[in-house]
């Protein structure tokens, strides 16, 4: 499922455009969002996995390999900042991936018997976190109640402005026509399930569910600044200005955070071309 080694950019971003892939696998195949038709099976150690494929009877899910085939485009160019898919319009249910790039290159410590990096990470601890990372999104998939019968689902792209160009769409996108707010449905729970990074690439995924549906998800995945807290600074902010956040019931995407990006300099958004056709089981 992952590259042996990740020790050149190419490997780390094959590994990290995998993780990404079998996350939102994972989290579809859990949430029962599409049939077994449109999964493929493989093995991660003990762990059964459940991978979407191109499956031409149900085109909702054949939609989703398709924008996470455009998310691909961006990653390796590296120019997205945050993936992050949601359900309803009003949400009820919230994924988000946020990407970082390293500039400096890993050089390896040619001197030690052990395969460690001075200025990077060791390729077998960079597989062990995306395991751990996988099983801990399975844990807490099962431990999630149960969704509404009539959902919607769809995906924004989220942009580093000073590197992206203002033309660029990844395939299947287009510029994001909504007016900047998501308004959470219900009680929110703000859930960090883990992070990799590669030396090249830094990867972390949270999760926004109501409170709930929280059945017996772990206590310590739920973040520091309280159940029904969710950040004013919302998908651009990271795990430091999230613990100083206020409380609101509302999630603010990046491109209406000015006291972020300056008074007059939206974030960058994307948004599907097409809407996500029903897909439930």
């Amino acid at each position: 499922l992952f590259p042996s080694k990740t020790a050149t950019e190419q490997q780390s971003v094959v590994l990290v455009k995998r993780l990404l892939a079998i996350s939102v696998s994972c989290i579809t195949y859990m949430r029962g969002l599409f049939p077994e038709s449109s999964y493929g099976t493989r093995y991660l150690d003990d762990l059964c996995l459940k991978i979407l494929r191109e499956d031409k009877s149900c085109l909702g899910s054949l939609q989703i390999v398709r924008w996470i085939q455009g998310c691909f485009d961006a990653l390796e160019r590296q120019y997205v900042s945050f993936f992050a898919f949601f359900l309803n319009g009003t949400v009820t249910e919230l994924y988000q991936f946020k990407f970082k790039y390293k500039k400096e290159v890993p050089q390896m410590d040619i001197i030690s018997n052990q395969m460690n990096f001075v200025n990077g990470v060791c390729s077998e601890d960079v597989k062990q976190a995306s395991r751990l990372l996988i099983r801990k999104l399975y844990l807490l998939m099962q431990n999630l109640g149960p969704l509404p019968n009539d959902i919607t689902l769809t995906m924004k792209l989220l942009y580093y402005n000073d590197v992206t160009p203002k033309d660029y769409q990844p395939p299947g996108f287009k510029e994001d026509g909504s007016p900047g707010d998501l308004l959470f449905d219900g009680d929110p729970v703000n859930l960090r399930v883990g992070s990799v990074s590669t030396g090249f690439h830094l990867m972390k995924v949270r999760v926004t569910t109501e409170k709930k549906r929280m059945g017996t998800v772990e206590s310590n995945l739920i973040q520091k600044n309280g159940p029904t807290e969710i950040s004013h600074q919302g998908l651009d902010c990271d795990e430091e200005e999230e613990e100083a956040s206020t409380k609101i019931n509302c999630l603010n995407l990046a491109f209406s955070q000015e006291e972020v990006i300056g008074p007059k300099k939206k974030r960058k958004v994307s948004e599907p071309e097409k809407l996500l056709l029903e897909g439930r089981k």
